[in-house]
Order: C-alpha cells, then sequence, then structure tokens
C-alpha cells in the first residue's frame, strides 16, 4: 500500500507533469509537504497569474500543466484567467485544495460547498471524488481529458486529508501507464470529396487559426495554399496563427464583423476553414458573411464549434491530418498565384510620442525570427498583428477570452517551456494592473522575458468602443499617474523608459541580451486603428 499522495505523485510523474503552477494555502499544505525533488514549483503571487503561466506553458509544449489552487477562494480568483485558457483549448489539470471531509457539510472556513459547480462553464470535467482512494484514478481520468480533443481545462477537488489515505500500489502502477489517444482523420471518401471540391471551386480561400499552430499544421497550410494557389488569411480573432505571415500567400487578417469578413470574402466561392472559428465577431456589425454562390467548409476537433458555425459544411476532424491530406490528394491548381496580401502602412518612426503602430514596427525590427510576440495590448492588437512578420509555428500568442492579465503569466509560462526561444511580451499599461504581480515570478525565476508596456494612461479600446456606440460622458477611462518603471523596480525587474524609437530599439537589444526579466515603458500617443 501507499499513500494517496505518493499514488498522485506517480500519476504526475509517468505524464511529465513535474512542473507545479501554484499559489498554496492551507488546505494544500498536505499535498506540497516533503515536495519530491524532481519536481518544479513555480510560485504566482495571485492565482491568475498562476494560470495564466500554465496557459502559456502549455500552449507552447502542447502538453498538459498542472495547476494548484486553494480551495474556493483561490478557484473564485482564478475563473478570469480560465476564461482564456477555456477558449485557448489550453490543456490544464487544475488541482483545488478542500477541507477535511469531516467538516464538509458544517459551517466551515474554507469549504467549497460546491466545488464541482463554481469553476463550470469554464472546464471540461470537475470532480471531488468520493473516497479518498478514488483520488489517483480522477487525477489520471483529468490527464486524458485535458488532453483529448478538444483540448481544455478540468478541475479535481481534493480534500485535504485524503493524501494520508492508503491505496492499493499495484492499481496506481496501472494508471499511471494507461495512455489514451485521439485518431480523428477523416476517411478517405470524406477527404476525395473535399478535393473534388476545392479542385472545381473558381476561386477557393483559405482561412487559419490557432488549430494549425504547430510545424505539421504550418507545413499542412502551406503545402495545400501552394498546391492549390490558395490565398490565406487569418481568421478573426484568433489567439494564434496557423500560417507564416512571411508567406506571400498570406493575405493578412480578417475583420472580426459579419461585415468585415463578408467584405474580405466578396468574390470567392469556397471558403476553406481550418483550426478556427467559423466566426469570432466583435463588435456587432452586421452583414452578408457569405455571396448567394458561395460554400464553406470548416475543419475542426470542437464539436461545439462545428455546431454553432452559422455557415455550410462543418466536419469533425484533427485539421493538421485533414489538411495533410488533402494537400496529398487535390489536383495542382491552374489558376494564377494569388497577387501578394496588402503591406502595414508606413509608420513615422520619428514621432514622439511613437504610435503603437510605431512602436510594433520597432520590435518587429528588432525581435529575431526564432522570438515570440505575446501581445495584451487590446486597443491596438490589430497593430500588432500588421507589423509583426511571423516565420514560425508557436511565435504569437493573444489572450483567446479577452480577459485581462493573460500576457506577462502567460509568456513567462512560454519562455519556461522553451527557454532557448527569446521572448517579447507587448501589454497595455490598463492590462499590466491585472496581473502585475506576474513581475514578481519573473524575477524570482529568472525568466529571460521583456515586457513592453504601452503607456497611454487609459483604457483606449473602450474609449473608441464609446465612438462606435456613439455614447458619451462614460466615466473610469482615464488611468493616469501608474509608473511601470516603479512598479517593475519594486518587483525586482530592472525596468526603463523609451521615449522614442531608437531608445525602445536599443533597450530591446538590452533586454534580449541579459538573462532574467526586463521592463521597458513606451509612452504612445495617436488614436489606435479599431479596423471596425
Amino acid at each position: 500500500m501507499i499513500s494517496v499522495r505518493q499514488a498522485a505523485f506517480d500519476v504526475f510523474r509517468a505524464h511529465g507533469l513535474t512542473t507545479v503552477f501554484g499559489n498554496p494555502g492551507s488546505t494544500e499544505l498536505p499535498m506540497l509537504a516533503d515536495f519530491p525533488a524532481d519536481f518544479r514549483y513555480v510560485l504566482g503571487l495571485q492565482e491568475g497569474v498562476v494560470v495564466g503561466m500554465a496557459d502559456g506553458y502549455a500552449q507552447a509544449t502542447g502538453r498538459p500543466a498542472l495547476v494548484n489552487l486553494h480551495s474556493a477562494p483561490g478557484v473564485a480568483t482564478a475563473m478570469g484567467a480560465l476564461v482564456n485558457a477555456a477558449a485557448a483549448h489550453s490543456p490544464l489539470v487544475v488541482t483545488a485544495g478542500q477541507q477535511v471531509r469531516a467538516l464538509l457539510t458544517g459551517p466551515a472556513m474554507l469549504t467549497n460547498p460546491e466545488p464541482t459547480v463554481l469553476p463550470r462553464p469554464l472546464v471540461k470535467w470537475s470532480v471531488e471524488p468520493p473516497r479518498p482512494q478514488d483520488v489517483p484514478a480522477a487525477l489520471a481520468r483529468a490527464v486524458h481529458l485535458a488532453m483529448l480533443p478538444p483540448r481544455g481545462p478540468v478541475l479535481v477537488s481534493l480534500p485535504m486529508d485524503d493524501w494520508a489515505a492508503q491505496v492499493d500500489e499495484e492499481s496506481v502502477r496501472v494508471l499511471a501507464g494507461r495512455r489514451v489517444s485521439a485518431a480523428a482523420t477523416p476517411g478517405a471518401d470524406l477527404i476525395g470529396r473535399l478535393a473534388a471540391r476545392l479542385g472545381a471551386a473558381r476561386s477557393p480561400v483559405l482561412l487559419v487559426g490557432a488549430g494549425l499552430d504547430s510545424p505539421e499544421g504550418w507545413q499542412a497550410a502551406v503545402t495545400l495554399a501552394e498546391r492549390c494557389r490558395l490565398p490565406v488569411h487569418w481568421a478573426p480573432l484568433e489567439p494564434r496563427c496557423g500560417f507564416p505571415t512571411t508567406h506571400p500567400a498570406f493575405q493578412g487578417v480578417l475583420p472580426a464583423t459579419e461585415a468585415g469578413v463578408g467584405k474580405a470574402l466578396r468574390g470567392h466561392d469556397l471558403v476553406l476553414v481550418a483550426g478556427a472559428s467559423a466566426f469570432r465577431y466583435y463588435p456587432y456589425v452586421p452583414g452578408q458573411v457569405l455571396g448567394p454562390d458561395a460554400d464553406l467548409v470548416l475543419l475542426t476537433d470542437d464539436p461545439q464549434e462545428a455546431a454553432r458555425a452559422s455557415y455550410g459544411h462543418a466536419v469533425l476532424t484533427d485539421p493538421v491530418a485533414a489538411l495533410t491530406m488533402l494537400a496529398g490528394e487535390v489536383p495542382a491548381a491552374q489558376r494564377a498565384l494569388p497577387a501578394p496580401g496588402p503591406r502595414p502602412e508606413p509608420v513615422d518612426l520619428a514621432g514622439r510620442p511613437l504610435t503603437a503602430a510605431a512602436a510594433y514596427a520597432t520590435i518587429a525590427r528588432v525581435l529575431p525570427s526564432t522570438g515570440v510576440l505575446v501581445c495584451e495590448s487590446v486597443s491596438n492588437m490589430r497593430d500588432c498583428q500588421d507589423q509583426i512578420r511571423l516565420s514560425r509555428p508557436g511565435s504569437y500568442h493573444s489572450p483567446a477570452g479577452a480577459s485581462l492579465g493573460f500576457g506577462v503569466p502567460a509568456a513567462i509560462g512560454v519562455q519556461l517551456a522553451d527557454p532557448g526561444r527569446p521572448v517579447v511580451a507587448v501589454v497595455g499599461d490598463g492590462a499590466l494592473q491585472y496581473a502585475v504581480p506576474a513581475l514578481w515570478s519573473a524575477a524570482r525565476y529568472q525568466v529571460s522575458l521583456t515586457v513592453v508596456v504601452l503607456r497611454n494612461d487609459r483604457y483606449a479600446v473602450l474609449e473608441d468602443y464609446c465612438d462606435f456606440l456613439a455614447v458619451t460622458g462614460v466615466p473610469g477611462l482615464r488611468v493616469p499617474g501608474i509608473d511601470s518603471v516603479l512598479l517593475a523596480r519594486g518587483y525586482g525587474v530592472p525596468a526603463v523608459r523609451a521615449d522614442g524609437a531608437d531608445a525602445l530599439a536599443a533597450a530591446l537589444r538590452d533586454g534580449l541580451a541579459r538573462p532574467g526579466p526586463t521592463l521597458i515603458e513606451v509612452p504612445v500617443g495617436g488614436s489606435a486603428e479599431t479596423h471596425w
């Protein structure tokens, strides 16, 4: 017999979950006592930061990440970050502490009265095992469910006295050795029909999203685009990109409105969407998305996305495998190559203060092709996507669920997952405040990360949205007086202010060259282009 605690760590170890992102409380102490030497504990000072770091880590590794939260208060505080993780299909295994079983029905402090209900609908599965002996099986099931398509977070609530209970060692060995895999590849007949439709189309177009952001996904999309001479768009509001934006076939990012998508797709008779939703919108600008003679085919591994799509034919499958098979089946197109996509307008690098577009253009000049950009400056995210050129998978991340506080924590997780790639996080001065304790974690673990804070002393996206809605007199949109440089230094992060393009470029080069984190505050001005 072995303890539940030993069994749990055996299950975690068997699946490579040896990095724990957490913020401990009293209900977690029995789990963390005598912490195993082969595990790494990454401390976040707030639960949203903890989940954000794990989210970035899971996205960068493609494997599950282990999160440890503190009972009901910890789960509740982490809910905003779970919005992003759920929308990004990040495979998080979240453990949450719970009071001892003897106090679950009494008026005790730190009892979570509804541990399986609280995290819904942001997790694929939530459970509190009925007996201590069921904990290892629940944890093993959680790992498998997190990784099965569509991937996503799961949560296991664990009473603090369960860890000392005894379980059969052989049954745990069997549990830890189990593997579950998914092979949802489409049949040859379906691929044949898709190839025929694609070959017969007069003007087909390919739309890509986060589901293709892997070496295999990029290769499949590039092969298909080149064989069929397809123009390629980044689908709207996708948190990652499934195609090199340096490729001649790349046409840019679609607007995030029905009217904007309809205008961009006008003239195409077949729209092939792979690894993306069809479509995410914000705000509501109604319009006709597809012309009367156009059709849409959606390739997704998410049954919810397949069911809620408003247009065309959805195929529930592995989109990477489907594109790979399709590229091998479809005849080479005889049509002309697509015209190169639009390039961003030239920016003024001499202006003071810099525009956001000029700041991104400067970052694009300095960031190596191997670099990763994490963007959470909401009012000018489109400027970022226009200016930054992506030539490798896994090079861009943004908050999938629009919950603020993603940028710095996720960038920490990305860098911990792949220390060989330089990482830059661009965040707004308002967004930084939702996760400013993450700076401490970056300093504590000497994460090689450069944080660029675009300072405009306001919630710019809300001011722009006021203009869109034609409303005035809204309070609370200005946030002057926040000194990100002093905040960073208070958390142990070296920080500077850069007032122009040359100063920003020099600070970026210095930050990328040194070990550990650096913060650069950049005053920006001008009206952000919302593309609405």
